[in-house]
C-alpha cells in the first residue's frame, strides 16, 4: 500500500512539474522565495494594530511568532526523522523533471506548506470578525506551496502533509490563544 502511494506521488509529481513552462520560470522561482512575501507580512502587522488595541496586536504577533518556531522545529525534526529524499535529489527520476531550484536537506514534509498554512490559519482566524475578506490570505500559501512542485523540490505528498500539519497547528495556536494569553478577549472567540 504505502509502495502504490509513493509511486503515486512520484508519477503525479513528474506529471504536474512536466507542466512547467520555460517562461514562467522567473515568476515561480519569484513565488517561491519566502523574501518575495515580506510585504504580505508586513501587512499582517499593520492589520493586527488597525483591528485590534495595541496590547492585543502585540500579544497576537508574538502568538504567531511563536507558531512560527514551533512549526520550524516540528517541520525539520520531521524531515531529519523521515529523511526523504527531494525528487531534485532523486536519481530515479531527477532526469526526468524540470529543477529550478537545487536545495540539499530533506523533503518529507513541506516547510513550505506547514509554515504558510499554519500562520495564514491564525492570521485568518485572529482577523475574520474584523475583516470578513481576510480568507482570501490562503492565495499565499497556495501559491507558494504550488511553486515547489513547479520548481522540482516537493512531491504533492509532501505539500498535502504540510498543509494538514500547518492548518491544525494555527488552529491549536488560535486555540492556546483563546485560552492562555486573552481570556476574556471577546473580539477573536468564535
Amino acid at each position: 500500500m504505502l509502495e502504490k502511494l509513493l509511486k503515486w506521488d512520484r508519477d503525479t509529481f513528474v506529471y504536474l512539474n512536466g507542466l512547467g513552462i520555460e517562461e514562467y520560470d522567473i515568476f515561480w522561482s519569484t513565488v517561491t522565495n519566502i523574501s518575495t512575501w515580506i510585504p504580505l507580512f508586513i501587512l499582517f502587522l499593520i492589520l493586527f494594530f488597525l483591528k485590534f488595541p495595541k496590547k492585543e496586536a502585540l500579544y497576537m504577533f508574538f502568538t504567531v511568532l511563536g507558531l512560527a518556531v514551533f512549526i520550524t522545529l516540528i517541520t525539520h525534526i520531521t524531515k531529519i526523522s523521515v529523511a526523504r529524499l527531494r525528487p531534485n535529489n532523486t536519481e530515479e527520476i531527477n532526469t526526468l523533471i524540470r529543477i529550478l531550484k537545487s536545495p540539499t536537506d530533506y523533503s518529507f514534509f513541506s516547510g513550505h506548506a506547514s509554515s504558510s498554512f499554519s500562520i495564514t490559519t491564525l492570521i485568518v482566524l485572529f482577523l475574520r470578525k474584523k475583516a470578513k475578506w481576510a480568507i482570501l490570505f490562503f492565495i499565499w500559501p497556495v501559491v507558494f506551496t504550488l511553486s515547489r512542485i513547479y520548481v522540482g523540490v516537493h512531491y504533492p505528498f509532501d505539500i498535502l502533509v504540510g498543509t494538514i500539519v500547518g492548518a491544525l497547528s494555527g488552529v491549536l495556536f488560535f486555540r492556546l490563544y483563546q485560552r492562555f494569553i486573552a481570556p476574556d478577549s471577546r473580539s477573536v472567540r468564535p
